[in-house]
């Protein structure tokens, strides 16, 4: 059965952000991750990848990479799957089949609910055969913040601490930030972290 988060993403709402942000691109986000570290990867997964806007600046990065992206939203799968290996479902009711050498989440954890986190992060490192990406807003503790007028839809804390502690054989590379104000990227405000397995 569905969250009530991820009710939320399958609606109107989840159409509505599709359709806000169709012109965007993260190539210089990953540029700076990936590229910055001299990590050169073959496959990659993206839990919640919407419309696949981060598969794209991967494949323009690495042409010949393999993509997969997980997306809950119909409207956004219909998008990603002209473009990417894809399924249309819940993160919770998938089941790799395989691993991927990066496994990606941007922008997602935000949105799940507290109590499913464990099972997120159990889900991404499963993906995982080398590396992982967090990508996320941060907050030192745990804390809800009212998302375009909704509660209970948009949650703050350190994810990647979270998921460290979770799952200790994983070393980290190198963790960042992206500011609003820096036109290279043209970001909102989140933190990054490149963990190895």
């Amino acid at each position: 059965m569905p969250t009530p988060q991820e009710t939320f993403w399958q609606g109107e709402f989840g159409n509505q952000y599709v359709d806000r942000n169709k012109e965007h691109s993260t190539i210089n986000h990953f540029a700076k991750i990936l590229l910055g570290n001299r990590i050169s990867i073959s496959s990659a997964i993206e839990i919640g990848a919407n419309i696949g806007i981060n598969l794209d600046s991967l494949k323009a990065i690495y042409p010949d990479i393999e993509t997969f992206g997980v997306e809950i939203n119909a409207k956004a799968h219909s998008i990603l799957s002209s473009k990417h290996s894809s399924v249309l479902g819940s993160i919770y009711d998938f089941s790799p089949t395989k691993q991927y050498e990066l496994a990606l989440s941007s922008g997602v954890m935000i949105h799940q609910s507290p109590d499913m986190l464990p099972i997120y992060y159990s889900k991404l490192y499963q993906c995982s055969s080398q590396y992982i990406i967090i990508n996320e807003y941060f907050s030192p503790y745990p804390v809800e913040v009212e998302y375009r007028g909704n509660d209970e839809k948009l949650f703050k804390r350190d994810f990647a601490k979270e998921m460290w502690e979770q799952y200790p054989d994983l070393k980290l590379v190198d963790y960042g930030f992206f500011w609003s104000k820096d036109y290279f990227t043209k970001s909102d405000d989140s933190n990054w972290f490149l963990f190895k397995k």
